[in-house]
């Protein structure tokens, strides 16, 4: 599959990159002094590689997340359909991409939703991100990672309005002022995300920019195993010691969970997740959305 790729949508599964594969210009600046390290992340709503690498992400942060502060940009994935390029040149095609996608990174991923409901551009959604990170950063990472999950296994368009206040009030967060803040900040925060993407050259996604106080950086671009951004984090601060990973500290820090995220996260196969997972809905703990490309556990008490 490494091929050129000319079209945003078109996601090289062994590259790990949605977009058009380049050498993106390291993104510096000074960092804040809050934390050791800082983490410039470039991804999209509707990213599926960005999607895929959830679980190296969700395992970096439990394990080195005292050590950094993580920063989220938008890229613009998709500004609309005026393009006709690289396999991908209206939305059905991307129904048969995303279920390739979703084979490679073991990730449930429903494309059905561009034969349904197909979304006209990914700006929408991302300008919600922005406006959720003005009210509050913790729950804007939610409300993401709450979009992500209708888009790619409930088939919801996630650009229209009734989903993001679903996801908003899921996730504490004011739906009326989200829905304002999209017409004036959180827009203009769009607009400096894409103007930075550009400044950068970044042109796939999922792209992590890693700093450390001595304005060293190293760069993670596209899927990557685990051990790749655990090295990077090493190089740039050789003294960090990582946190231990429990199954307890697992369910307590995330309300949903793949099988891939949690075999990622603790260590086991495939297999031994579904099986610890289907264990946990036996006793109440979790209930289970099933797809036609996998499952997604929950915990009963909260939907994210």
């Amino acid at each position: 599959m490494n091929q050129s790729i000319e079209n945003p949508l078109h996601c090289d599964v062994e590259l790990g990159i949605c977009g058009v594969p380049s050498e993106a210009e390291a993104f510096v600046e000074t960092p804040p002094q809050t934390q050791p390290l800082h983490i410039f992340y470039f991804t999209d709503p509707i990213c599926s590689s960005c999607w895929g690498i959830e679980p190296q992400l969700r395992k970096l942060k439990l394990e080195y997340g005292h050590l950094f502060q993580i920063h989220y940009h938008m890229g613009g994935l998709l500004p609309d359909w005026n393009y006709n390029k690289g396999g991908i040149s209206k939305p059905s095609d991307v129904a048969v991409h995303w279920d390739e996608v979703s084979d490679y990174y073991q990730m449930p991923i429903d494309g059905n939703v561009w034969l349904e409901d197909p979304l006209p551009s990914s700006y929408p959604p991302s300008i919600a991100f922005k406006a959720a990170q003005i009210q509050d950063e913790q729950k804007a990472i939610r409300f993401l990672r709450r979009i992500r999950e209708m888009v790619f296994l409930e088939k919801k368009n996630i650009t229209k309005h009734a989903f993001w206040a679903q996801a908003a009030q899921e996730v504490g967060l004011d739906g009326d002022l989200l829905l304002h803040d999209m017409t004036g900040k959180g827009l203009a925060l769009f607009q400096e995300d894409l103007a930075l993407t550009r400044q950068c050259a970044i042109q796939g996604f999922p792209t992590f920019f890693i700093h450390n106080q001595a304005q060293q950086v190293k760069t993670v671009f596209g899927f990557k195993p685990y051990q790749i951004f655990e090295k990077a984090i090493l190089e740039l601060l050789p003294v960090a010691q990582k946190k231990a990973i429990t199954v307890e500290r697992v369910l307590q820090t995330y309300q949903s969970l793949t099988a891939k995220e949690y075999a990622i996260l603790t260590n086991c196969s495939f297999e031994e997740a579904e099986k610890d997972l289907e264990a946990l809905v036996q006793t109440q703990q979790l209930s289970r959305l099933s797809t036609p490309k996998g499952n997604l556990w929950r915990k009963n008490n909260l939907t994210t």
